[in-house]
């Protein structure tokens, strides 16, 4: 991914008024940024704005570490915003959670190991002593905590102590077959990404793809969304679908769905490492 490091990214929101985008982009240009990208949508329902904007700090007149404090008393405060302000040149830190299953795991490295993303992924952690050899292939530190009913919140303490040691951003759950506590989540808000087949709730279970079998369903897919107390419904990012028929066995309708999980999954995390999804009231707001 060819990226300009010098660059800074905000995602709004706020009551939508006049004169939001006018403020924004003169702000930008009045310091002399260069606008290289900028998309809104404005939820009329709920009369929301959101944004982001991208531009060039090359020439631009305020220090990267006042930036966010000028936004702030001179558009933010005046709009009523929430903003999060991001600098390319930061990779963001990323921990993979996997169990026993390596389709996502295999297409999340690889993507790193290409260059495709901009980001660092410094450390694996599983419940299963299974993929540590992928780890140790892509030169990734693998963390084996096994977890039972009884040692769950101590066990979860150590993770959380380990992404805290690494400076974990985010997270990503790569089939990672456990339920997060709510502590746990709480650490993480809008920061933990997860991948699931798309039958819930019709085929709940540990044999989805054999229920959808007998049920002679034509359609299969996949879910990647953030990680909230609610299972599986926190904000949707991506999905997919792809099309079966009565021909498919269950073992062809559990690798293609497979293959959009990995496929999904992956393009979630690319559009978080982008800074391009905005989570709000259980929905995202993802540009393009």
């Amino acid at each position: 991914m060819n990226l300009n490091d010098n660059t800074a990214i905000l995602l709004i929101h706020c009551p939508d008024k006049p004169g939001i985008l006018a403020a924004v982009t003169e702000f930008i240009n009045q310091h002399k940024g260069n606008i290289l990208y900028l998309d809104q949508y404005v939820n009329r329902e709920d009369k929301v704005f959101f944004m982001r904007v991208e531009w060039e700090l090359t020439n631009f007149q305020i220090p990267k570490e006042k930036v966010e404090e000028y936004f702030q008393t001179l558009i933010a405060a005046r709009y009523d915003m929430n903003f999060r302000l991001y600098f390319a040149d930061t990779k963001p830190r990323m921990a993979i959670f996997v169990s026993k299953m390596s389709h996502c795991l295999y297409d999340l490295l690889s993507r790193y190991a290409m260059g495709e993303w901009h980001v660092e992924i410094p450390i694996i952690i599983s419940n299963h002593p299974d993929m540590e050899s992928v780890a140790k292939r892509f030169g990734i530190e693998y963390h084996y905590l096994p977890i039972t009913k009884e040692n769950k919140a101590q066990q979860e303490a150590k993770q959380l102590e380990i992404l805290k040691n690494y400076k974990i951003n985010f997270c990503v759950l790569a089939r990672y077959m456990q339920i997060l506590s709510a502590e746990f989540i709480n650490h993480y808000p809008d920061r933990i990404i997860n991948i699931h087949h798309s039958f819930l709730p019709a085929f709940a279970g540990a044999k989805p793809y054999h229920a959808a079998h007998e049920r002679g369903v034509k359609i299969i897919g996949a879910t990647s969304h953030y990680v909230t107390s609610d299972l599986d419904a926190g904000p949707i990012i991506e999905q997919g679908v792809t099309h079966i028929s009565h021909k498919d066995t269950v073992d062809e309708l559990i690798r293609k769905g497979r293959d959009l999980e990995k496929i999904v999954l992956s393009h979630a995390v690319e559009k978080h490492i982008e800074r391009k999804i905005l989570a709000y009231q259980n929905r995202t707001i993802v540009f393009q």
